[in-house]
């Protein structure tokens, strides 16, 4: 899961942002209105927006207005100041799916993004099988033999990237891409630690995942 946070308190961000990336997902931060709507322009990765109203240089009802505006469908919940019922009004009008007053309680955050993401995928758990091996993509849980596989945020980002693409190359660059958060890189050295990491975890039976040197990766079922 992809989220992109839009909040110019750097501390409220700081809290938002350890909270999610501690529940798996991969995290990006803009401080502005403008910011917001040039990542929203450039990426299509995302899977939720958190976004501020009271955002410098593009109020957040603009940054709104404009991604409806393009026909985007991803998952808008929006923040307002306590006494903010005009604006909570405004930003549903114009197609937000969920709102939180300030202050509020980092775990029903946490919720309400569980249930925008579920939303988001039509209401299920969106599970991708892969012979014995089953990744639930809402609750970011996988298992084998309906054991459940411990891994990390940058594991299970890996994961979904191959079995979105099982069968499939998978470059480098794309996961690079996949696993870098705003403002913060991942280096081609890092993803082969995270791979191997990944292999000794999920290569059990007939999973595995399969290097093409020179090119990257593919998530393969060995015919049994």
């Amino acid at each position: 899961m992809r989220i992109l946070i839009a909040e110019d308190d750097q501390v409220l961000a700081d809290g938002l942002l350890r909270t999610l990336r501690g529940s798996g997902a991969v995290v990006d931060h803009v401080a502005s209105g403008s910011e917001a709507d040039a990542a929203l322009l450039t990426n299509n990765e995302f899977d939720l927006l958190i976004l501020d109203l009271g955002l410098p240089r593009l109020h957040g009802l603009e940054v709104l207005k404009r991604l409806r505006g393009r026909g985007s469908a991803l998952p808008v919940l929006i923040l307002t100041a306590a006494d903010g019922i005009e604006e909570r009004v405004k930003g549903l009008d114009l197609g937000a799916d969920d709102y939180m007053a300030k202050p509020f309680a980092l775990s029903e955050l946490e919720a309400r993004v569980r249930a925008l993401t579920r939303r988001g995928m039509g209401g299920t758990s969106a599970t991708i099988k892969h012979g014995p091996l089953v990744y639930d993509q809402a609750g970011r849980v996988a298992t084998i033999d309906g054991k459940m596989v411990e891994l990390s945020a940058r594991e299970l980002g890996l994961l979904e990237v191959l079995l979105q693409r099982a069968g499939r190359l998978v470059s480098k660059e794309q996961l690079v891409e996949r696993l870098c958060e705003w403002g913060e890189e991942v280096s081609n050295n890092a993803i082969e630690v995270y791979i191997h990491r990944l292999r000794k975890k999920i290569e059990r039976g007939p999973i595995r995942i399969a290097t093409v040197r020179g090119l990257g990766y593919c998530l393969e079922k060995i015919p049994g």
